[in-house]
């Protein structure tokens, strides 16, 4: 099926483009300018390229630098597209978790909310969750964009959303200042508002961290209430290495669906993990492609490494909304074929590099 220039970067979630004629369309938005935004229309001047004449396919977008580290300081009103018009519906300006310096801002836009979510929801349906749950979320609010797409997820996928407020920059800080109490004390603190709620609510699917998820396991009580009410755990914002995925789904939580999801601010959404996996197999994140796409290269000449090999995750994110190619994130990765029809690579056995951007990189709890 073809589709108009027009068409191309509003189709359904469901509908997938050409992804050659998908980038054609995206560079004419991003870049027009009566359409593009401020951002990008004053940064392709030094660009050293036209991408509108020479960014023809998905390949083409290795020909950008990494800009990431220059939305540290960007007017969020100059990330929104000018072809939105006079009042675009902006859900919200959303930062990076400040790990490795100032926060980096992106803009969500009301399309692409209900585009992504509605891609993740449907694999949600995947992995056989049921819908209509209520949903209990252990996560980042304010300037985390995981808390806007977790309550669409809720509304849309669920029914209602239930939230217990993370704040993972102040984790991080107590952990580089050697407070390991107050850390302690902290994810306490935190467990002990999920239980009030799960104790007194009906929750069918709680969406938490895997050290979060490890420390109400802890908790007898706790476990059997979830062995008995949730349908499904969804976990994310840190990794879950392979033993503790299997012991989780095995021994702990039997009878729950256990569903990852990989994803970052610079994402502006999640990548979902493929639906059939055993717990013997490497868990797989498949990204939306064509609008997010991965490439596990080696992080001095960018160059794809091999099928099952470990290398950095670079990110491209294409959409109507927002544009951010050639991001080299902080994440390693074992480079895994994506699924027949989409472009780049999936990813699995996720970990997170030492450094980054010169700076101590700290997980803590997200």
């Amino acid at each position: 099926m073809s589709f108009t220039a027009e068409q191309i970067l509003d189709l359904p979630f469901d509908v997938r483009p050409d992804p050659d004629e998908f980038v054609r369309a995206a560079m004419e938005w991003h870049f027009n300018p009566e359409t593009g935004c401020a951002f990008w229309l004053d940064r392709a001047a030094t660009l050293g390229f036209d991408p509108r004449a020479d960014v023809k396919t998905h390949e083409d977008l290795r020909l950008f630098p990494n800009v990431a580290g220059e939305l540290r300081d960007v007017r969020g009103e100059d990330l929104i597209p000018r072809g939105y018009g006079q009042r675009p519906d902006v859900i919200g300006f959303f930062e990076s978790g400040g790990t490795t310096g100032a926060p980096k801002r992106v803009v969500l836009m009301r399309d692409w909310l209900d585009r992504m979510v509605g891609w993740s929801n449907a694999n949600l349906d995947r992995h056989g969750v049921p819908r209509g749950a209520n949903w209990l979320g252990i996560i980042p609010t304010g300037p985390h964009v995981v808390g806007a797409l977790f309550r669409h997820h809720a509304v849309t996928h669920g029914r209602h959303g239930f939230t217990i407020d993370l704040d993972p920059r102040w984790v991080k800080r107590l952990i580089a200042e050697g407070r390991r109490d107050q850390v302690d004390a902290y994810a306490q603190h935190l467990i002990d508002q999920a239980a009030d709620v799960l104790r007194t609510q009906d929750v069918g699917l709680l969406t938490i961290t895997p050290p979060l998820l490890e420390r109400l396991a802890r908790d007898e009580k706790l476990v059997a209430l979830v062995n008995e009410r949730v349908k499904c755990i969804r976990w994310g914002g840190t990794q879950m290495d392979a033993d503790s995925r299997r012991i989780f789904k095995s021994e702990v939580f039997p009878e729950v669906a256990l569903c990852g999801e990989y994803g970052s601010t610079m994402i502006i959404g999640v990548a979902g993990e493929r639906a059939g996996i055993s717990l013997d197999d490497p868990c797989v994140f498949d990204s939306f492609s064509p609008y997010v796409t991965f490439a596990v290269v080696d992080p001095k000449t960018l160059a794809p490494v091999a099928h099952g090999e470990r290398g950095r995750v670079l990110v491209n994110h294409v959409s109507k909304s927002f544009l951010l190619p050639s991001n080299l994130e902080r994440d390693l990765a074992t480079r895994i074929p994506q699924a027949a029809g989409a472009v780049g690579d999936a990813v699995a056995d996720i970990s997170t590099v030492a450094v980054f951007e010169d700076e101590d990189v700290i997980e803590g709890v997200y």
